[in-house]
């Protein structure tokens, strides 16, 4: 009986040239690359994914972190990786749409790196310290306005989802905010419960553990809806930001100069993925939630976000510094 993978070989090579040029699966372990450290969302979502992908293509799947630069490490390292089909990386909002408009980056996101899929999106959790922060988003929104700087939030990096929603709130609100960048999320917690910082937009793999301990404060979120999990904590539009929204999401990409064909098959098994029962209902409990594309549907809204945020670059005059 032909085996799952010659049965895929086979396929690749009717598909669009030599097997061994656009092979899938490769024929050795695949790494799954994340920009940030362990402990965070993208880590979360990238394990729980590359195990099932394992399974499915019959290869192993492993991820590593590459944390530094928020997160535009290993974004560099993926647009000048193996072009075989043997490198995935979960990217993310900041490198991919962001980050290009902050600073010179040693590769194009737009040029460099080809989309795969969709992966997950999320809203950020505006989190304080338990003991020493205020209470209720009202306390929280005055302080801030108090004076400038009057209030510090953490990010993952300068550019990331975290810091820019800091930038929009901060807009909104009509306060400056001091920003305090970190290398990820699982840095920045262990401050937060500290007290060293104010508040940090979390993302809930990171923020919940520790709401549910109630060694920090969930003071709202930043969807149009309520979480879920946290039926009752307001979303920040309700709390006196009328329409509010800021979402963080990862999404795959490969290299740009792997095979379409092998980009094509990576598509249907990550998708194939994210819409089984069992992988959405562990996603939701980490407050995540699967969005499975085409590849010119991630592209389109790649564009779109890239615009979206550039804009808040600009009229906030943010850099990398």
């Amino acid at each position: 009986m032909p085996t799952r993978r010659s049965m895929l070989i086979a396929t690749a090579a009717i598909a669009g040239g030599p097997a061994m040029a656009q092979e899938f699966p490769p024929r050795k372990p695949v790494t799954m690359l994340v920009g940030f450290a362990p402990g965070g969302a993208a880590d979360a979502a990238a394990r729980l994914i590359a195990r099932h992908l394992g399974d499915a293509i019959g290869q192993n799947v492993v991820v590593e972190n590459k944390a530094g630069a928020g997160g535009n490490i290993a974004h560099q390292q993926a647009a000048q990786g193996p072009t075989d089909g043997s490198m995935l990386l979960l990217g993310s909002i900041g490198p991919l749409t962001i980050a290009p408009h902050m600073m010179n980056l040693p590769y194009d996101p737009f040029r460099d790196l080809a989309p795969v899929s969709g992966g997950v999106y999320f809203p950020s959790i505006l989190v304080v310290n338990a003991e020493k922060g205020p209470k209720t988003m009202p306390e929280f929104i005055a302080l801030a306005r108090s004076k400038p700087n009057a209030v510090s939030f953490a990010s993952t990096g300068p550019g990331s989802a975290s810091h820019l929603t800091g930038e929009l709130f901060a807009k909104r609100i009509g306060a400056e905010m001091l920003h305090v960048p970190y290398r990820g999320g699982s840095q920045a917690m262990p401050d937060l419960l500290a007290g060293r910082f104010t508040c940090y937009f979390a993302a809930p793999p990171t923020a919940l553990p520790h709401i549910e301990t109630g060694k920090i404060l969930a003071l709202s979120t930043t969807d149009l809806q309520r979480m879920a999990q946290l039926p009752n904590v307001p979303t920040v539009a309700e709390s006196g930001v009328p329409g509010f929204q800021a979402l963080n999401w990862y999404a795959f990409v490969a290299s740009a100069k792997t095979p379409a064909t092998i980009l094509d098959h990576w598509n249907q098994e990550i998708v194939k993925v994210l819409r089984r029962p069992d992988v959405r209902e562990n996603l939701v409990k980490h407050g995540l939630t699967p969005h499975p594309t085409t590849r010119a549907e991630l592209n389109d809204f790649m564009r779109k976000e890239s615009a979206q945020w550039g804009a808040i670059v600009k009229e906030r005059k943010i850099t990398s510094e």
